[in-house]
């Protein structure tokens, strides 16, 4: 890399891959720094992050807690800013190369596209700003050159496939999925399941969200769509195929049948790593993986009966228009309404399933349309007994 140091926006930097991502921002000090770290509430390790790596600004979501972090820093020169406008607006400041998207949900949709608007590349750890305006997130960033780098283990590796294969057509990509903590599990032995049990990956450490996405498998749904607008495929070039052991990440398949396969531990720091280093593969002190510590890889197919949310999203794949924004929507109500003990996690597919019947389809996908689609998709999944 360059002399200069890459300046990093981390959106998110009190979850589980902001603060991934401070890990290997230490470990890569000489040609990383922190421009901008954002939390939603928790100001407390937002203040702790903000005293070591000393950003020039900071936003917390909270309006109520912005006098807290204020206080905090305001002798240490770092500026201190609240709201969803300050979200969008800080992406946009002068020192900043890269903004890595870690929030949680459709909040992280309308930051990004600030951060396109203002020329800033993309580290993209929200999954959910591409299913809900793939299409108008891919344009944009075409438009202003901005390059969008996948930070999803699983995108990270077709990216990390493709890396000199651009100019050759692939075949089909294959993502591969872990099962979660449920791999084998029929209808029946779903409705038994508990929160804890919910909350417990065998592979991942992951914040609650996605652990109980990975859970319903809708993690992998939403995936397939993020796959779709990242690598500009249809439905048909995009298979699952259950890897317990959560080694290859994914695989690409070329046109001559060729394959290629990224491999490693399940460490989210590798993927982070690349995509905000790239196109360099900088040396690191991460765990490495073994053969002999593995000697078995096995794969499975995926159970759409039981797992009834990865048909839903293929589904919406195939559909279009506002649907992935519906299907987004709704999931996150419905993870949240789990996380609360207010439904059961067989109840998970069927709170989608009532939002897609309930909201009316709409083939625009315009950003008003999408975020209107949002909006009434989260009312049905509220009100879903």
């Amino acid at each position: 890399m360059s002399e200069q140091t890459r300046g990093i926006a981390i959106l998110g930097s009190t979850g589980s891959i902001g603060t991934q991502a401070l890990d290997v921002i230490r470990e890569q000090s000489d040609v990383l720094h922190v421009e901008v770290l954002t939390a939603g509430r928790n100001a407390d390790l937002l203040i702790k992050q903000a005293l070591e790596f000393r950003p020039n600004a900071v936003v917390i979501a909270e309006d109520s807690l912005r006098e807290k972090v204020f206080d905090a820093l305001f002798e240490e020169g770092i500026k201190v800013y609240s709201g969803a406008e300050a979200l969008e607006q800080v992406v946009e400041m002068e020192g900043i190369q890269m903004v890595l998207t870690a929030l949680v949900g459709a909040a992280g949709l309308k930051p990004t596209l600030s951060a396109i608007r203002a020329g800033k590349h993309i580290a993209l750890a929200n999954k959910e700003t591409m299913v809900v305006a793939g299409e108008i997130v891919t344009k944009e960033a075409a438009n202003y050159g901005v390059m969008i780098h996948p930070v999803d283990s699983e995108h990270s590796a077709i990216y990390q496939c493709l890396a000199g294969e651009f100019h050759n057509p692939i075949e089909k990509i294959v993502l591969t999925a872990s099962g979660g903590p449920f791999r084998g599990y029929n209808a029946e032995q779903l409705s038994q399941v508990t929160k804890a049990q919910a909350l417990k990956h065998p592979n991942w450490d992951m914040g609650a969200k996605i652990t109980i996405d990975s859970a319903s498998m809708m993690n992998k749904g939403l995936e397939v769509i993020e796959a779709k607008w990242l690598f500009n495929l249809k439905p048909e070039q995009i298979e699952i195929i259950v890897h317990p052991q959560s080694i290859i990440h994914s695989v690409v398949q070329f046109t001559d049948g060729s394959m290629k396969a990224q491999m490693g531990l399940p460490d989210m720091k590798l993927p982070i790593q690349y995509a905000l280093t790239y196109p360099h593969r900088l040396k690191n002190e991460f765990p490495r993986f073994d053969f002999l510590d593995y000697p078995e890889l096995t794969f499975e197919k995926p159970d759409f009966g039981a797992f009834r949310n990865l048909q839903l999203a293929y589904d919406c794949l195939e559909k279009g228009g506002n649907s992935p924004a519906i299907l987004n929507a709704a999931n996150e109500v419905a993870v949240a309404r789990f996380l609360a003990d207010e439904i059961r996690f067989e109840q998970l597919p069927d709170v989608v399933e009532h939002s897609l019947k309930m909201v009316g389809y709409e083939k625009s996908t315009s950003l008003d349309a999408l975020i209107a689609s949002d909006s009434e998709a989260r009312k049905f999944a509220s009100e879903f007994r």
